[in-house]
């Protein structure tokens, strides 16, 4: 059971409108290569020139955020959930 990653809507237009798609990543970053081969110009969206993980993305596996875990280590499993989610900002 590969993994799912939930795509927020601002990114949907390089996933070609899906909403979900799926991987067999073993980790965070490695879902995110995964991401950028099937979908060129995803990863750029996530991650600075220095390879973090920008500030104005939240990423979640299973309702935990990455932060608290361990950032783009963070280890998947078979039937994990991927979120990943822009920061708003407004007033």
């Amino acid at each position: 059971m590969p993994v799912k990653v939930r795509i927020p809507t601002p990114l949907r237009k390089l996933t070609h409108d899906e909403e979900v798609v799926e991987t067999t990543a073993e980790s965070v970053s490695e879902a995110i290569a995964d991401l950028e081969t099937c979908y060129p110009g995803f990863k750029e969206r996530l991650v600075d020139e220095a390879g973090e993980i920008r500030r104005f993305v939240n990423i979640y596996v299973n309702d935990e955020d990455i932060r608290f875990l361990d950032n783009a280590s963070t280890a998947l499993k078979d039937g994990d959930e991927i979120s990943i989610i822009p920061a708003i900002a407004g007033g």
